[in-house]
């Protein structure tokens, strides 16, 4: 059974600095398998920044696979912003925008939504969606299927950020191609639910951290999720625990918990 780490939107650049070593020490003792970082690492993509998320990475469990999220990208450069959107992300962090993995019982890829010409809503492009829809395919049988993005597919009811516009159309494509799990941030908000697209298509769990260690809350604590696969391959049961920074900012402590089961529709909250 498989242990997954799953922090979003660091934001280094306005991070709460007492929570760094108690987000580092919880990484640690919760003993994952992969830790999987959904974007946003910096807040102005600046060099010192990613020099900082780079310096976290090297502390927490390895193997760490990142994406970028809309904030990695220069957005007050316009050259930078346009003709070299990820540099300096791929110097400090990763020169690989949508890494995949594969532990046992577990394939994981990754698409790259951070749109230099929609600076907040992202896009998923034609390429990277059909790259992932292949690699889900090509996943060994009965492993659980993981798709990490920095934005949400589909937004939760009374979200205020505009989402992408090819959101609901990718969601489609990555479900019928037998994705179990999406994991993302960019909200600042934390959620775990199975979403039926579409009467008729199968379900899909979408899974998203609030914000690691920023400042920027959007009436939330700080967290991040770890996700349990409860059976051997074929995999057909996980949970999910959030993590909530305690008050004072002194420690991690387990919060909301939610338990799911894959049926003949797709994933379904467990009894």
């Amino acid at each position: 059974m498989a242990r997954l780490l799953h922090l979003s939107d660091l934001h280094f650049g306005r991070t709460r600095p007492g929570l760094l070593q108690p987000l580092v020490d919880a990484a640690w003792e919760l003993k994952p398998d992969v830790t999987l970082i959904s974007g946003d690492l910096t807040q102005r993509a600046r060099e010192w920044q990613f020099e900082e998320a780079a310096n976290l990475i090297a502390d927490l469990p390895q193997p760490v696979l990142t994406v970028p999220g809309n904030h990695d990208i220069p957005l007050d450069r316009p050259v930078s912003r346009f003709l070299r959107s990820f540099a300096a992300y791929k110097a400090d962090i990763s020169p690989d925008l949508e890494p995949m993995l594969d532990l046992p019982g577990v394939r994981i890829v990754s698409i790259n939504t951070a749109w230099p010409f929609a600076f907040e809503h992202g896009k998923v492009r034609s390429r990277g969606l059909v790259r992932a829809v292949q690699r889900l395919q090509e996943a060994p049988p009965g492993v659980l299927r993981v798709v990490m993005l920095h934005h949400p597919l589909i937004h939760p009811p009374g979200a205020r950020k505009e989402p992408m516009p090819n959101g609901v159309k990718a969601a489609h494509a990555l479900s019928e191609a037998g994705a179990d799990l999406v994991l993302s941030g960019h909200l600042h908000t934390w959620g775990a639910a199975a979403d039926m697209l579409q009467e008729g298509r199968r379900a899909m769990l979408q899974v998203s951290a609030g914000t690691g260690l920023s400042t920027r809350l959007r009436g939330e604590e700080n967290d991040f999720n770890l996700i349990e696969t409860l059976s051997q391959p074929p995999v057909h049961a996980l949970r999910v625990t959030r993590y909530v920074a305690k008050t004072g900012g002194d420690g991690f402590t387990p919060g909301a918990t939610a338990d799911f089961v894959e049926g003949e529709t797709g994933w379904r909250p467990a009894d």
